[in-house]
């Protein structure tokens, strides 16, 4: 049973990372002011946000650990999905993808991105779009995502930086939509590499990718303490019957599908 959560089918764990709950604050965190301008660093990488755009957090890095260590991204054609800052794209640059296309529904996100790479002197073509936009420009060698995932009383909807964590009720309003299309996005032979929490249901992905023909499962797992987000919604998420009562931990897990 994950931290945390009510008792429910575990899968296999491929690889387990270790628990880091001292890594770089809360994940999921909104910038301390609307005007700020934040810089993230993590084993000698900085990244720069702007208000209203995701700021890399321990799931942004689990994930780009996870993809580099895979060592699928050599010379490959690699989408970003939900790109937010750019830095799962610019780690896919410096590990020398052949292509990298990152793709976010906010243009400030891709602004952003966009000056990161420039920054670290690595070329994505990051793009304004969804997943229209993703199908038409692949498919790819490597899906990367790090999708909002953090479950919300309500279907989320406008503007603004809670885009990058509300997912409605079950926390699958884009996790959904990239499992169905997952199959036009990986290109033969390609891989697919998803960040979430564990109440999102993280067997209900690795499910539908396997229905879709994809070998899938927990790639790797690691603890974190409870950001701001999700303390708020602690007490709703207990009522809900998705969190033990005073738990404040959850479970990140990053799952890979290959396409057989």
């Amino acid at each position: 049973m994950m931290s945390g959560s009510l008792d429910r089918p575990r899968l296999p764990i491929a690889s387990q990372a270790v628990s880091n709950r001292a890594g770089l604050g809360s994940y999921r965190r909104p910038p301390e002011s609307e005007g700020s301008m934040t810089t993230t660093e993590n084993r000698g990488r900085s990244i720069s946000v702007s208000a209203g755009v995701y700021e890399p957090q321990d799931d942004s890095w689990f994930l780009a650990e996870c993809a580099v260590e895979s060592g699928v991204l050599q010379g490959a054609s690699v989408l970003d999905m939900c790109t937010g800052s750019g830095v799962l794209a610019i780690e896919a640059a410096r590990a020398d993808a052949g292509r990298v296309v990152a793709i976010d529904l906010s243009s400030r996100a891709v602004a952003c991105a966009l000056r990161n790479a420039a920054a670290h002197e690595v070329v994505i073509d990051a793009r304004s779009g969804s997943f229209e936009e993703a199908l038409l420009a692949g498919p790819f060698d490597v899906v990367l995502c790090n999708p909002p995932y953090v479950p919300s009383e309500s279907v989320p909807s406008g503007d603004g930086l809670h885009r990058a964590w509300d997912a409605g009720v079950h926390g699958r309003s884009v996790l959904n939509p990239l499992c169905d299309h997952a199959d036009d996005l990986v290109a033969a032979g390609g891989s697919m590499f998803v960040v979430q929490s564990e109440f999102a249901e993280p067997e209900k992905t690795v499910r539908s990718l396997c229905a879709r023909g994809f070998s899938a499962d927990i790639h790797a797992s690691r603890s974190i303490d409870f950001g701001p987000v999700m303390r708020e919604r602690a007490e709703w998420l207990e009522r809900s019957g998705r969190v033990r009562p005073d738990c404040r931990t959850e479970t990140l897990v990053v799952i890979r599908a290959d396409k057989l």
